[in-house]
């Protein structure tokens, strides 16, 4: 499966959040942890997440964790062999992963590829200096957004706004996703009965209302059926 294109919007986002490198003294305190998981349709989406860290280097995994730890979120995995991350992340379903980029930039892309493939959570990239060439892969492959810098404020404001771009992402990703179901039950109605797209949906969307359910939902199930329907004679 070929792994999500970003939209231009995510892109543009990702050219604008390039900082300036190098770690700055950390004066920020730590977050208090609230109770409970929080999920991205709440108000404030970055308190107390789970967060899987990935990195080449055992040293920096060292770094990030205790950084990760001290904004109240959880480390739920540190991972280096990007032949096990992939099965790791779909098991564990973090909220937010984190990739370093280390000596090998194209291990961080293989990272970057298994999460993104096998995860429905944003993530980001952590570079130890700016690089447009790495960054502009890590796009391809599905990278919601970079940090160039060890302070946990940056950290902590890059995760809200990964979060809540992440949330709009989504929720425009189903609203495709309605809507390409819809056509394709509509595309099956015109056939079986030789009526026109208009008429087709009509059939859906009276169906919708006798039996109290979505059109969506009746379209998907329209989807679903067509190929356990006899052939035409």
């Amino acid at each position: 499966m070929d792994p999500p294109q970003i939209p231009d919007f995510q892109q543009r986002f990702n050219r604008q959040m390039t900082l300036a490198p190098g770690p700055r003294h950390n004066t920020t305190r730590p977050r208090k942890r609230r109770s409970g998981r929080s999920r991205l349709a709440m108000e404030d989406p970055a308190r107390h997440l789970r967060i899987l860290i990935a990195n080449e280097r055992t040293e920096r995994l060292a770094v990030v964790a205790p950084l990760v730890s001290a904004l109240g979120h959880e480390v739920i995995a540190r991972e280096i062999n990007s032949d096990e991350v992939g099965e790791l992340t779909q098991r564990l379903q973090p909220d937010v992963a984190l990739v370093g980029v280390g000596r090998d930039p194209h291990h961080a892309l293989e990272l970057i590829d298994r999460i993104v493939k096998e995860s429905a959570c944003p993530v980001i990239a952590i570079l130890g200096s700016a690089d447009d060439g790495f960054v502009k892969e890590a796009a391809k492959l599905g990278v919601f957004a970079y940090i160039v810098d060890d302070d946990p404020t940056t950290w902590q404001n890059m995760i809200e706004i990964v979060l809540r771009r992440f949330a709009d992402y989504r929720s425009l990703e189903g609203a495709f996703g309605r809507r390409s179901a819809i056509e394709q039950a509509k595309g099956i109605l015109m056939e079986r009965h030789k009526i026109c797209a208009d008429d087709a949906f009509s059939l859906l969307r009276d169906e919708a209302r006798s039996s109290n359910r979505r059109v969506v939902d009746v379209a998907q199930a329209v989807v679903g059926g067509h190929s356990l329907l006899p052939p035409e004679p």
